[in-house]
């Protein structure tokens, strides 16, 4: 299983080859850190990132 992580929102995607939050074809496999975000509306993580959607998603995409 490759991981890639989508270069718009930084979602990191196990299956297929499109972005389940953005619906983007643009991933990459080359990103630094993981933050997994379980609750979007609670986590200040989630809103110092701007993250609204709960998912596993890269710190840093290298694009």
């Amino acid at each position: 299983m490759v991981e890639k992580a989508c270069k718009q929102c930084g979602r990191i995607i196990e299956e297929g080859n499109e972005c389940v939050v953005c619906k983007t074809k643009d991933l990459t496999t080359t990103f630094k850190g993981i933050l997994i975000i379980f609750d979007a509306s609670e986590s200040e993580i989630a809103k110092i990132s701007g993250k609204n959607v709960p998912g596993k998603y890269a710190v840093k995409v290298i694009k």
